[in-house]
């Protein structure tokens, strides 16, 4: 663990308060922090007013013009009337500066994370992913990266076996991660050709609230190109039957906008296999944030990597099973 403070620590209550105020608005002292890791989230109380949402970004993780795309995302699905939280833009901005420090403001909205075994509800996640993937496939983001074999498999493994994992398992990881990475590429060349959209790209339940009988979407830092497959396998759980079930219920729901390539359902274990390697491997390149060791106490121990390479056995197997299929 470096010695040197992280950069997130200069985050203090006056230095956010002070931002905010730096916007215009006139802060009641309140603030309080949100559960956010990769950057840094506060609700601030506001004079007279709603409290507002302030998002102060990681330093060195997004350029500029990749925060601003990720925002122009969000304003386009706004522009629909689909159910998001954009940016507030004052002065034709929406990417404000403080002390090195870029961040943006969001209206707070309330809401209860999403009930996903309710049919109904993916019925309507669904109906709303349908419309959302239209508005992406508008157009390619220019700056902002894809989900793809390199960054999210190979690199991913490159780094935890070069930094992390214990010696005692370095080559079990190594065969394994191998043999995953070219199976994977094998199934990918299998599916053919897929169409690449701009998507949220991280949809799972911490990044929608359910209110007014319908999901909104609140978060959209991982925003990435990426098949429309990547916004509908996380929805799934259970075994195969369940998630066939759940399936069904989504893809009614999108084809009431959107046509759906149904040869990306080949893919769900690909792309559930790359999140679990590129999640291990965002721990790891976040072990210098001091939030991380304090808040995940069961990383970077031998009974988590041995449980990570038992994981990924798991995947092994299900990457050699058929895939889900509708009829």
């Amino acid at each position: 663990m470096s010695s040197n403070p992280h950069p997130f620590e200069t985050l203090t209550p006056s230095f956010i308060l002070d931002a905010i105020e730096s916007q215009g608005y006139w802060s009641d002292g309140r603030s309080f922090p949100l559960n956010s890791y990769e950057n840094r989230v506060y609700q601030v109380g506001i004079e007279d007013a709603e409290p507002l949402i302030a998002k102060f970004y990681r330093p060195g993780r997004w350029t500029d013009e990749q925060i601003l795309e990720e925002h122009q995302f969000s304003f386009e699905l706004a522009e629909q009337e689909l159910p998001v939280v954009a940016p507030i833009v004052k002065d034709g901005q929406s990417l404000f500066q403080a002390g090195g420090f870029r961040f943006s403001l969001f209206p707070r909205k309330g809401g209860h994370a999403p009930e996903l075994d309710n049919p109904d509800n993916l019925f309507i996640l669904g109906r709303l992913l349908g419309r959302m993937h239209l508005v992406g496939a508008t157009r390619p983001f220019e700056y902002r990266p894809s989900i793809d074999v390199q960054s999210y498999g190979y690199d991913s493994a490159a780094f935890v076996s070069e930094h992390f994992i214990p010696a005692e398992l370095k080559t079990s990881y190594d065969t394994l991660t191998r043999d995953i990475l070219q199976l994977i590429e094998e199934k990918i060349a299998q599916v053919g050709d897929v169409r690449q959209i701009r998507v949220p790209g991280d949809c799972h339940g911490g990044n929608m609230l359910w209110r007014d009988d319908a999901p909104h979407f609140v978060d959209f830092d991982d925003a990435r190109m990426a098949p429309a497959i990547q916004d509908i396998w996380m929805l799934l759980s259970g075994g195969r039957s369940e998630q066939l079930s759940q399936l069904s219920e989504i893809i009614d729901g999108y084809s009431e906008f959107n046509d759906f390539q149904l040869k990306e359902l080949q893919l769900i274990e690909v792309f559930r296999t790359l999140r679990i390697m590129n999640y291990a491997a965002w721990l790891a390149r976040r072990w210098e944030d001091p939030a991380f060791p304090h808040s995940f106490t069961w990383f970077n121990t031998v009974k988590y990597w041995s449980e990570h390479i038992l994981e990924l056995r798991e995947q092994f197997a299900a990457l050699q099973e058929p895939g889900l299929t509708l009829v």
